[in-house]
């Protein structure tokens, strides 16, 4: 439906949408269903140039006769039988108006009509070429209705009878479809094909109607090519039927061919002449009067015979006005030759022989159209003077009227004239900036954020206050350094002999396997830690840094196995695993803090449980571990991240001393704990919160290592 009501709007020319809108407005007041039909159709889907215009009715056209006359139309003709008004609308538009029906053949040649819908009167066409409409009514304005796939055959450039026997009932069909063949250079569908030649062999072109021979007489002087239609359907023998004395040989080809050149370059100026009228009178230049006389007298429509017996007396008006001294300026003559009637200017030019006028002809076709060439497009677009603004066209042939006329001649004339007509500059596009308001809300909510981690830290590590007073607290000559059993890689404590080895006598965790990611603690731990993490992953870096300076002193017992501290601390391994965490020391560590941008360890670290660090000793350098003692099970427990509750103070302060503790595995042998010990070790683990300070002795050495064990040992001590 668009594609056709495009083609509605741009391919008929404004004098043809101008009757269509006539004719529409008619059938609505008369509340009448209306459409566009037949040949109209055909050449939009076509591509052709549209030369008649067909609207069918649901109802009686002729009641139309008087209200087509207050609108501006004339009336070339009528057909009261077939309910059928022929028109003529200013431009010289033809349409034809008439009611929907459909044709009955009782006999060849003759029909009898019958009132029906849109559908049928389709459906009882000629071909299915021309069994096409276009509505024209309200709310379905550009559907095309096609119930006999007539443009499947416009596509494939066949005629197609809709019928079978539409030669048989109508014999106008065999010129029509003639007639077609040689403007459309269409062919004829196989079976219709044959059908032609049957008809045509059982002369069924003797019982044509008058009113079909008059119809297809008047629409060879229509056609565009009107000598080569009448040389076909000479060729056909159709004209010996339809008028005998008319041939091709009575007509002037040699003026018909400078007709058709002079109507070419007025419609390049924007003249449109219809040239049906000239073109008869050419087609009959050398027909005797009287022949001439009888042809006129059978053509369908008596206002075009009007017209084409008018066209000498139209020329001889127009050459008075053009030679009138009130257009005698070139933009006046201009003026005139584009309003007046185009089939008057056709037929002036094609027979004057005064030269006045063929000097005015001649400015209008060659000399003028040369100053359009100087219309200032280039200013106009630097002035915003667009086709697009209303007026565009109007402004453009006024410049061009002057400058025919000898005006502006430079530009300030020019921008003179055009400055009424120039529209304001726009405003400056607008630039939309973030604004410091949204800025500042950013950036208090990244504080917001911060503000958490902060928090959060501070329930990992515990109050500042708590921080400075555990750090005046001394162990001893050694750090203090808490480990958990993770896979070690360093040689463990050589096996007593007759006894099994375990990982008690294995060395503790290097710096090297001490880094423990916040995404390994997110992982398997069974509480989610805070956002931000600063101080799980600080504690971490910081502990990593404490046993690298442990390891490095020759004086602290750098890889004992918990074996030995266990022995320094009057403590027994349980021989039931089950009994491991009543038997070891509940340890909870906060690892020390790395000095911000420095690399080294703040020296503050945290203990629940103290575990008295002067009965810890200086621990011996590991042995080389057992061989035993690699493949044998690792049993972890990680380290719990949040502080224990405060406790009070320390007034002794131990020498400092690096003590790692191990927890154990559970060995077979031994099941007997230390209760004493144990005890004060809990009751450490109630009262103490331990901070360790350490000052390195160098620069520690960053490791990096995850170990998930080590953190689901925590998460098991977290548990317990």
């Amino acid at each position: 439906m668009p594609d056709y009501i495009y083609l509605l709007e741009n391919r008929l020319s404004v004098v043809q949408q101008n009757a269509l809108r006539v004719a529409r407005d008619l059938a609505r007041e008369a509340q009448m269903t209306v459409f566009l039909t037949g040949d109209a159709v055909r050449d939009l889907t076509c591509g052709n140039p549209v030369r008649d215009l067909e609207v069918v009715v649901h109802g009686n056209a002729m009641s139309l006769k008087s209200a087509v006359g207050k609108a501006g139309g004339k009336l070339w003709g009528e057909d009261a039988a077939a309910r059928t008004l022929y028109l003529c609308f200013p431009g010289n538009v033809r349409l034809d108006l008439r009611s929907s029906r459909r044709a009955e053949y009782p006999k060849s040649g003759k029909a009898v009509y019958h009132w029906t819908s849109i559908q049928e009167d389709l459906r009882a066409r000629d071909f299915t070429v021309n069994a096409m409409a276009i509505s024209l009514n309200e709310g379905s304005y550009g559907l095309l209705m096609d119930p006999t796939n007539g443009v499947a055959d416009i596509e494939a450039r066949l005629l197609r009878l809709v019928t079978n026997y539409g030669f048989l009932d109508n014999p106008a069909l065999l010129i029509r479809a003639t007639r077609l063949k040689a403007r459309l250079a269409f062919e004829l569908e196989e079976r219709t094909q044959i059908r032609y030649e049957n008809a045509k062999n059982e002369e069924v072109i003797e019982h044509l109607s008058e009113t079909d021979r008059s119809r297809e007489l008047e629409q060879i002087g229509h056609e565009e090519e009107a000598l080569k239609i009448l040389i076909a359907l000479e060729a056909e023998g159709w004209m010996k039927h339809l008028f005998a004395a008319w041939t091709a040989a009575k007509a002037d080809v040699d003026k018909l061919t400078a007709l058709h050149d002079l109507s070419i370059e007025l419609q390049v100026q924007g003249v449109h002449p219809d040239i049906s009228a000239a073109q008869m009178q050419l087609l009959t230049a050398k027909m005797a009067p009287k022949d001439l006389a009888e042809l006129k007298k059978h053509l369908l429509r008596p206002g075009f015979v009007e017209e084409w017996n008018h066209l000498d007396a139209q020329a001889a008006e127009f050459a008075k006005v053009l030679l009138a001294k009130d257009n005698a300026s070139p933009s006046a003559t201009y003026t005139l030759f584009t309003t007046y009637a185009a089939e008057a200017v056709l037929w002036l030019g094609f027979t004057n022989k005064q030269s006045a006028v063929k000097e005015k002809y001649e400015n209008f076709l060659k000399v003028w159209p040369q100053a359009r060439q100087r219309v200032p497009y280039a200013l106009m677009s630097e002035m915003r003077i667009t086709p697009e603004l209303p007026g565009y066209v109007d402004l453009v042939k006024t410049i061009f009227l002057q400058l025919i006329d000898g005006g502006l001649t430079n530009t300030e004339e020019m921008r003179a004239l055009l400055e009424p007509h120039s529209p304001p500059a726009p405003p400056p596009p607008v630039t939309i900036k973030r604004t410091r308001a949204k800025k500042g809300a950013d950036s208090k909510a990244k504080a917001r954020l911060s503000d958490e981690d902060d928090e959060d830290a501070q329930e990992l590590g515990g109050d500042e206050d708590e921080e400075d007073d555990l750090d005046g607290l001394d162990l001893g000559s050694e750090d203090l350094d808490l480990s958990i059993g993770l896979d070690d890689v360093r040689p463990g404590l050589p096996a007593a002999e007759g006894e099994e080895d375990d990982v008690f006598a294995r060395d503790s965790v290097g710096v090297d396997d001490m880094e423990i990611e916040a995404e390994d603690d997110s992982d398997d731990s069974d509480d989610e830690p805070p956002r931000g993490g600063k101080g799980t992953k600080r504690g971490a870096r910081a502990g990593a840094s404490a046993r690298s300076e442990s390891r490095s002193d020759p004086s602290t017992a750098s890889g004992a196995g918990l074996k030995a501290l266990a022995l320094k601390l009057d403590l027994e391994e349980p021989s039931d695993p089950a009994d491991l965490d009543e038997a070891d020391p509940i340890l909870d560590i906060e690892e020390p803090e790395l000095v911000r941008g420095s690399g080294r360890p703040t020296a503050k670290k945290k203990a629940t449980a103290a575990a008295h660090p002067h009965k810890a000793g200086p621990r011996k350098a590991p042995a080389k571990a057992h061989p035993a003692a690699k493949s044998a099970p690792k049993p972890a427990l990680k380290s719990t991240s949040k502080a224990a509750p405060p406790a009070a103070k320390s007034t002794k302060a131990a020498p400092a001393k690096t003590v790692k503790v191990v927890r154990a595995a559970p060995k077979s042998t031994k099941a007997t704990p230390s209760k004493p010990t144990k005890g004060v070790l809990a009751k450490a683990a109630k009262s103490h919160s331990t901070k360790v300070a350490q000052k390195p002795a160098h620069k520690p050495v960053a490791h990096k290592l995850s170990h998930k064990p080590a953190v689901k040992a925590a998460a098991h001590a977290k548990k317990r």
